[in-house]
């Protein structure tokens, strides 16, 4: 008789499955309620129907379903509010542009962009991140990181041929029919449908020999493309070697100035004191007179309660550069020095400067002075900008 129970309950959950929005059935077999926006779960759907109560004041519930109510998020200092949290809605916070409140987490992360062949939906703002979707047919978006939706694609006109069909990741390719080369034969030449151009085995008397008429090295038309195809390649190659050159010398450069401050710190060191007793090495007192900073200076930058607001703009850059640019310990790694979970700096990452807005959100903080950043960068070993930082101490007087 049990038996016979069990697989009528089983046959009910299968016949009305579609039915059942909750997708749960209590154990007689009735479909689980959800709870309506507003409510949340007090008592699990199980012997009885699900249990719902209203969302108590500083929680929420924006949809139906069968979780509890959640709490309300709070917005980050300095950024006001623009609707408080209700029964059925959580805090909407105004973040600067080109930023989105992420609710739970309570911070305003940079908005992302749609990679190439998809475009923007919805917008990112007030109801959350940038939501993409895949180019259809007929459109495309050519952008390695878009903020706009999918365009339409081009249509050839009467003078030009279509040499490649619009795909979600390009436009429709088109070229002028005068100019225009067919594909490729089986043996790797090029046919050119018009038959302007004689074949390269023409027999002697001068008539062409069967068969389509391809294209040749010797043609005319064949060298002048040859040539434009060539120059394009060469602009394209000196464009790499500039930019690989320029690479190399902000590399060269930023090493130089990690290694002078090294060499500074070594020498206001009990180490590099001894060091150059005992083995007779000798340092340039005077070359490292404007590279290290004062006893006094060092000292007090670990001392030093000013906020980082405060530091000059030109000074913020300059860290904030460092370490942008920074190929091993950077902004990621002083990020989790200052106590930031790796979901919040996979949320900065995905904006084009996450060194700022790790900093400008970390300035937010309360006690945040340059004292404790020199500490954290410290501790990643970034002495380069710790230096950065404290060279504005240099030439201001106490009294």
């Amino acid at each position: 008789m049990r038996l016979i129970v069990i697989s009528a309950v089983l046959l009910l959950k299968v016949t009305l499955g579609k039915s059942c929005a909750s997708g749960k059935y209590t154990e007689s077999g009735h479909c689980c309620n959800l709870c309506p926006v507003g409510y949340g779960l007090e008592e699990t759907c199980g012997k009885e129907n699900t249990k719902c109560q209203p969302c108590l004041p500083g929680t929420f519930s924006p949809s139906e379903g069968l979780d509890f109510c959640l709490p309300c998020s709070t917005c980050p200092p300095g950024v006001p509010m623009l609707t408080s949290c209700s029964a059925t809605q959580d805090t909407q916070c105004e973040c600067d542009t080109g930023f989105y409140f992420v609710s739970g987490l309570g911070l305003c992360a940079p908005c992302s962009r749609c990679r190439t062949g998809h475009g923007v939906v919805r917008e990112c703002g007030l109801l959350g991140d940038t939501l993409c979707q895949k180019c259809g047919p007929g459109t495309f978006s050519e952008e390695d990181v878009s903020t706009k939706p999918c365009q339409a694609c081009s249509q050839c006109s009467d003078d030009e041929v279509e040499i490649q069909s619009c795909m979600h990741n390009f436009d429709t390719l088109c070229m002028d029919k005068k100019l225009h080369i067919g594909p490729a034969g089986a043996d790797g030449t090029l046919n050119i449908p018009n038959g302007a151009v004689m074949e390269e085995n023409e027999e002697e008397d001068g008539s062409p020999a069967p068969g389509p008429s391809k294209f040749t090295p010797q043609d005319e038309g064949g060298s002048n493309n040859i040539l434009v195809y060539v120059s394009v390649l060469a602009a394209v190659v000196l464009g790499l070697l500039v930019y690989v050159a320029y690479k190399c010398w902000r590399s060269c450069k930023q090493k130089k100035a990690l290694s002078k401050a090294r060499v500074a710190e070594l020498a206001t060191s009990p180490e590099g004191e001894k060091l150059q007793s005992d083995s007779g090495v000798f340092l340039d007192s005077y070359s490292l007179q404007d590279n290290q900073p004062s006893k006094g200076t060092k000292r007090d930058s670990k001392l030093d309660n000013r906020l980082y607001v405060n530091l000059p703009p030109h000074k913020q850059e300059e860290v904030e550069r460092l370490l942008q640019e920074a190929s091993g310990r950077g902004w990621r790694h002083l990020g989790a020095a200052l106590g930031y979970e790796p979901e919040q700096l996979d949320l900065f990452g995905r904006g084009e400067a996450p060194a700022h807005t790790l900093l400008s959100n970390w300035a937010q903080r309360e006690g945040s002075t340059l004292g404790l950043l020199s500490s954290a960068l410290n501790r990643i070993e970034r002495p380069d900008a710790v230096t950065a930082i404290n060279s504005t101490q240099q030439g201001v007087s106490v009294v």
